[in-house]
């Protein structure tokens, strides 16, 4: 095995950064799919807020989707590499397959459905007669890139589990940089608005699913996708589901908070709260995103060391994951607290959205450093392929915590739309200490010091 891609030796804090720089950047740049449309959207002459709490609307649909791409590429991902690491080739062959398959078949699936229901589902979501119709047309175009949103995302995850960061990288950054330059063409060269970033989106990514595509079935990949290893295993299948249910239920679980908030924040405050909302959501998804490229850059030396029986380094790259996420989450938090005003005037100016944001952004952001503490452990249960945990924890700070108290935190005491945004830092309080002192005690404290 080329020692590059080789998790087993040298140093564990080297090892996770090789990965975690291409894997940061890479999740950087995909955030700015989505967060470039807002990013322009947000700015369109005399419909500004309209258009961005529009756009809004469809997170919960776009991040069911990404609950997809999680369910089979974060889900097979994990056990690749511990197949790897246990020099198990052909099963880690049969689980990219599998997953690959998965992904194909699900994406079209999705896209018919929501084809069907997608405007009574926005109208669930919250949707007024002022913000429908700019997120009907967003998703008229969007959910034609479905099979390529769920292809780039899933099967990337297979081209860092084998160790090549920049490669993965670059899948993203060739979409990315395509969608930051089409934006602003179709959006105001063309004038074609909300319908002008869908457009941009849908081509950056369908480049971005074919550069994927191109090199697992080519010849620098250690692992090649090949016809005969794309048949579904049942059996595989149910492993790779089990494991890849943390993140498709995270995922599904944030889709169903920003529903809860959207409609709760539409009742107490009207459009201009969901267009909040829709900001923080924007603001989450960039200071979260290096915390994520670490943890899944954590994920396959853990997974790859824990079937070699490398323990103690297992426990490294656990330590060294954990201490980072804390500290940068800890700096965010200073910055966010200090300089609000910066992180809203790149998403909207409207004067009535900042106002009213910065306090919401206090509120929302408080004591974020200990979702990092949910983030770490979440991942060690993942790469360990302890799926039960992880789904647990996943559906406990979402459904169990954030979800009731978005509901009932606005009625009492007269907090309104405080309540919403005081949910948020309640739940990374208990859900962060809760999964972090769970795998301490079941995980750590049980790995021989070898």
């Amino acid at each position: 095995m080329n020692s590059e891609h080789n998790f087993g030796t040298g140093s564990i804090w080297k090892n996770i950064m090789s990965l975690a720089i291409p894997m940061t950047i890479a999740q950087l740049i995909n955030v700015l799919y989505s967060v470039v449309d807002r990013i322009y959207i947000g700015h369109i002459p005399d419909a500004s807020t309209q258009a961005l709490t529009g756009i809004g609307l469809t997170l919960p649909i776009i991040t069911i989707i990404t609950a997809f791409a999680n369910l089979f590429g974060m889900g097979g991902a994990p056990l690749f590499s511990i197949a790897r690491g246990a020099g198990e080739d052909e099963r880690a062959k049969k689980i990219m397959g599998t997953s690959f398959s998965m992904l194909v078949l699900t994406s079209f699936v999705l896209m018919a459905v929501f084809f069907i229901w997608k405007r009574p589902l926005l109208i669930l979501f919250g949707a007024s007669s002022s913000t429908l119709p700019y997120a009907d047309s967003y998703l008229n175009i969007y959910l034609f890139g479905t099979l390529f949103v769920m292809v780039s995302l899933g099967m990337n995850s297979f081209i860092n589990a084998q160790g090549f960061g920049r490669t993965g990288m670059c899948t993203v950054l060739i979409g990315a940089v395509m969608n930051i330059i089409l934006d602003p063409v179709f959006i105001f060269v063309f004038h074609m608005g909300v319908e002008g970033a869908a457009i941009a989106t849908v081509i950056s990514q369908g480049v971005s699913s074919v550069f994927v595509f191109s090199f697992l079935r080519g010849k620098k990949t250690l692992f090649q996708l090949t016809k005969s290893s794309v048949k579904i295993e049942i059996s595989l299948l149910k492993e790779i589901s089990g494991l890849g249910l943390s993140g498709f239920v995270m995922s599904v679980t944030n889709g169903s908070v920003q529903i809860v908030c959207n409609a709760v924040l539409s009742r107490f405050g009207g459009d201009l709260y969901v267009g909040i909302m829709t900001v923080l959501n924007s603001v989450r998804e960039l200071i979260t995103m290096p915390v994520t490229g670490l943890t899944n850059a954590a994920q396959p030396v853990i997974g790859f060391n824990y079937g070699a029986g490398e323990y103690k380094r297992v426990k490294s790259a656990i330590r060294f994951m954990s201490v980072f996420c804390i500290v940068f989450t800890t700096l965010m938090w200073a910055f966010l607290f200090f300089f609000p005003q910066g992180f809203i005037h790149l998403f909207n100016s409207d004067p009535a959205l900042l106002k009213e944001g910065v306090p919401a952004m206090k509120l929302y952001f408080f004591g974020i450093f200990m979702m990092s503490l949910q983030f770490s452990g979440q991942s060690t249960f993942v790469a360990l392929g302890k799926s039960k945990q992880a789904v647990f924890f996943s559906l406990f700070r979402k459904v169990i915590i954030v979800i009731p108290l978005t509901l009932f935190l606005p009625s009492l005491f007269n907090l309104g739309t405080d309540g919403v945004f005081l949910a948020e830092p309640i739940s990374n309080f208990i859900g962060g200490s809760a999964s972090f002192f769970t795998m301490y005690f079941t995980v750590w404290r049980k790995l021989p010091n070898r």
